[in-house]
């Protein structure tokens, strides 16, 4: 008999700290002597996401070229994968940061067609509270126009669970103001603050996460043409860099100055970033920088502590702006500062485009019976 799989989904808009909650999960399921194997998801093919998790030790497989929703048959096979032949105890799953509607795509087909296969947890969705106060007020100027707020709303409003990140960065008075809005706009929704950098918060997570019941029943009533024409205003960049010098270079003070200067770039043209992540892969170590937001400074989120001649760049940007802009922008940024540091760039493949509309494989129009 095949085993009963535990199915995490970890939902969140672009840049809400869904990676960093996953590797924090994976490493306490696999304390409790489990096995996990992890499923990121993107829009294209070389992921931050999963060199920056298999790199950490934990067994990643990736489905490139769309959402879940859409890839659900490679969902599943990628599932299937993992653990070559012997299942996992629990599955984790991150999907595409600019994608909703996954309850009646992902979860209730999970429900309904592999019912004797998953047990499905709590869904979560995490909050990113720099862009998620402004959207939730309704404030000119965020960055994002009504459509890709929707988004944002709508993968609030099927959540079973609501995770203020970033928690120990907020004031007392920010946190009230989210938890006010929240109350107003998901009243019925449980929600916990978090934060996935230092762990504060997840022993509350843990304890939900352990729920057995009926969840992923909120089936949204939602637009799709406002949700494609949201998501298509987000320009894409998956781009793959060779770095070399002659002398030794320090790997995270490269990285910051690369997210550095590719952030002022970007704000300087009027640009709203959703999410940028660079991980630098040298023969012996590995560093990760990201930025979340216009309004946040660039921070190192896994240091390598190294030193190296050469490097393996991978450049992960969502920024709301033409994906041809985007990439010279993130070009010339890197020649720019690789220049300071007398070394070489040769750049490989690299994917530029807008999303284009979700076509899911399934859509379950009412939730199943337990």
């Amino acid at each position: 008999m095949s085993k009963n799989i535990r199915f995490v989904m970890v939902g969140g808009f672009l840049g809400a700290g869904k990676t960093t909650t996953l590797a924090r999960l994976a490493k306490q399921y696999t304390s409790q002597g489990l096995t996990v194997g992890i499923v990121t998801n993107d829009q294209a093919a070389d992921l931050v996401d999963t060199k920056s998790l298999r790199s950490q030790g934990f067994e990643v497989g990736e489905v490139a070229g769309a959402c879940f929703c859409c890839r659900f048959d490679d969902l599943i096979s990628t599932i299937d994968s993992i653990g070559k032949g012997q299942a996992p105890d629990v599955i984790l799953a991150e999907p595409v940061g600019s994608c909703t509607d996954l309850v009646a795509t992902v979860i209730q087909p999970l429900k309904q067609l592999y019912k004797a296969r998953f047990q499905i947890a709590p869904y979560g969705v995490i909050l990113k509270p720099s862009q998620g106060r402004k959207i939730l007020k309704n404030e000119p100027g965020t960055g994002f126009s009504p459509k890709a707020a929707y988004i944002l709303q709508k993968q609030l409003e099927e959540a079973d669970l609501i995770l203020i990140n970033r928690v120990d960065e907020l004031s007392a008075a920010e946190l009230a103001e989210l938890h006010t809005l929240l109350d107003q706009q998901y009243p019925h929704t449980p929600r916990l603050s978090i934060s996935a950098k230092t762990g504060q918060g997840f022993d509350a997570y843990f304890e939900f996460l352990d729920q057995v019941g009926d969840f992923g029943r909120r089936i949204l009533d939602i637009d799709y043409d406002i949700y494609a024409e949201g998501e298509a205003e987000l320009g894409w960049l998956n781009s793959n860099v060779q770095i070399s010098s002659t002398t030794e270079f320090p790997l995270d003070k490269l990285l910051l100055e690369l997210i550095g200067v590719l952030k002022q770039r970007l704000v300087e043209a009027g640009l709203e970033v959703a999410h940028l992540k660079l991980i630098g892969l040298s023969p012996a170590a590995f560093g990760v920088a990201n930025l979340v937001s216009r309004d946040l400074p660039p921070e190192l989120s896994l240091p390598s502590h190294a030193t190296t001649r050469t490097v393996e760049l991978v450049v992960n940007a969502r920024v709301a702006c033409d994906p041809g802009l985007l990439g010279e922008l993130a070009d010339e940024t890197i020649r720019q500062v690789c220049s300071t540091y007398a070394a070489t760039a040769q750049f490989g493949g690299a994917q530029m485009f807008r999303p284009g509309r979700p076509q899911p494989t399934h859509r379950m129009s009412r939730a199943g019976s337990v």
